[in-house]
């Protein structure tokens, strides 16, 4: 019994931690699209590492604002033609003002 009861415990834990992989591998939680391809792989907004591939960049979640972290985003690597944060993408006019940070 006692087998059964640590055996279903470490199912529970590897299933908590299933969504947090799944998160990992997809590349991140915020998404920038530049609307010109980044020269660079890779940057940094105040604390957290971007990593670019194919025009698309992506961050960790970070305690920072959604729409400060789009405007950080474009002020490093330029205009946007899309952002998201977690599965929301953001609409044309909060795109619009996050643009009115880009470089």
């Amino acid at each position: 019994m006692i087998r059964f009861a640590s055996l279903t415990a470490t199912a529970l834990s590897l299933a908590a931690l299933t969504p947090a992989a799944a998160l990992a591998q997809s590349g991140g939680y915020y998404a920038a699209t530049a609307a010109v391809a980044p020269k660079k792989a890779s940057f940094v907004t105040a604390n957290t590492v971007w990593k670019c591939n194919d025009g698309v960049c992506t961050a960790p979640k970070t305690p920072t604002q959604d729409k400060v972290m789009c405007e950080r985003a474009a002020a490093r690597i330029g205009a946007l033609s899309a952002f998201s944060a977690g599965s929301t993408a953001f609409d044309a006019a909060a795109l619009e003002a996050c643009n009115a940070r880009a470089k």
